[in-house]
């Protein structure tokens, strides 16, 4: 992701699901355009605005009022076309766009503590 998205501002935080690495134009994690999201079962990419996206072969799951995702069991799904589309599409939807020049920076956001367990039982 971060070589798709050279000027993003990663975001990460461990939150009570899931260990998180979001995508964002700015240091506010409710600017984020994309979240990569990593859970006990398995890893998943969150298209923060996904239900504004527009989504011809309906590759992204959920029904939220914003957010939509895609299942990553390998790298293999972010090299395909259609979801390189879809990626562009969100840049395009963003509310926020990523600045056009520049480098991006880490943040480490916080560490919830309580957490839930992250291998499967």
């Amino acid at each position: 992701m971060r070589k798709l998205l050279p000027t993003a501002i990663e975001l990460v935080y461990d939150n009570y699901n899931f260990f998180v690495i979001g995508y964002s134009p700015t240091e506010r994690a409710s600017d984020a355009i994309f979240s990569i999201a990593a859970a006990s079962n398995g890893v998943g990419l969150a298209f923060l605005q996904g239900a504004s996206v527009p989504d011809p072969k309906h590759l992204l799951q959920g029904a939220g009022k914003k957010n939509r995702f895609l299942r990553l069991p390998t790298l293999a799904p972010l090299k395909s076309r259609d979801v390189r589309e879809l990626l562009d599409a969100a840049l395009t939807h963003a509310k926020t766009p990523l600045s056009s020049s520049g480098g991006g920076y880490m943040i480490i956001k916080s560490v919830s503590a309580k957490q839930r367990p992250r291998r499967k039982t």
